[in-house]
């Protein structure tokens, strides 16, 4: 089963959608295989991560911020704001794809993992996911 999913974000950051992944698993009916996730954006990505404190995602995102940085006089592709390349890097540098096994009707996950949606730009926006839960 293949399911669109749209997810409205507020902006840069880490957007858990731990459940809403689960539930194309659960409605797919898929008891052992396999959930694909893909990010239909070029300056979003996908990661896993811890989902018990919230100052791990926040150390993540503000290291990310540091290491890439808005106004580099570098950038040419510039078109919609100063971050825009920087999104664009960022998606690059993480994933734009996850996979994970799914056991027991469930996902695969951690203890204290949780399947995020990182939008890389300022400016709140809809973004497109595929996902695809198979036996």
């Amino acid at each position: 089963m293949t399911k669109r999913i749209t997810v409205r974000t507020r902006g840069q950051g880490l957007h858990e959608i731990t459940s809403e992944m689960q539930g194309v698993v659960r409605e797919a009916g898929c008891d052992e295989g396999l959930c694909t996730i893909i990010v239909q954006h070029t300056s979003a990505s996908l990661i896993i991560q811890e989902n018990a404190d919230p100052s791990a995602r926040a150390d993540l995102e503000a290291w990310l911020n540091r290491l890439v940085a808005e106004d580099d006089p570098l950038y040419t592709h510039t078109a919609e704001g100063a971050d825009d390349m920087p999104s664009h890097i960022k998606a690059a540098l993480t994933a734009t794809t996850l996979s994970i096994p799914v056991v027991n009707g469930r996902l695969g996950l951690g203890t204290w993992q949780g399947i995020y949606l990182w939008d890389h730009r300022r400016r709140g926006s809809s973004r497109h996911l595929l996902v695809q839960a198979r036996s």
